[in-house]
């Protein structure tokens, strides 16, 4: 196997991991928090905590999405780099 071949793929592999951490803490963390809140005041009605999730969800990813897409064009610009190496 191609050793720039697997480096693409660890590193493609840990990018996946680091872009999905921010969203992925955000709904851990509401979600905690709505749990928290239910088992506080016995409301135990599943929908409620969808709703705060998907907001947080979307707010990590309107926070983080710069970031994020720089991350990713980053990678698309390390592979194109990498792609006549990895050609035999």
């Amino acid at each position: 196997m191609d050793p720039v071949l697997l480096g693409l793929g660890r590193e493609a592999l840990l990018l996946a991991l680091l872009v999905s951490a921010p969203p992925l803490g955000a709904a851990l963390l509401v979600g905690l928090m709505v749990g928290v809140l239910q088992a506080a005041t016995q409301v135990q009605d599943p929908g409620i905590g969808v709703v705060p999730r998907l907001c947080a969800v979307l707010g990590a990813l309107a926070f983080a999405g710069p970031w994020i897409g720089a991350r990713v064009v980053r990678f698309a610009i390390e592979c194109m780099a990498h792609l006549p190496g990895a050609w035999p």
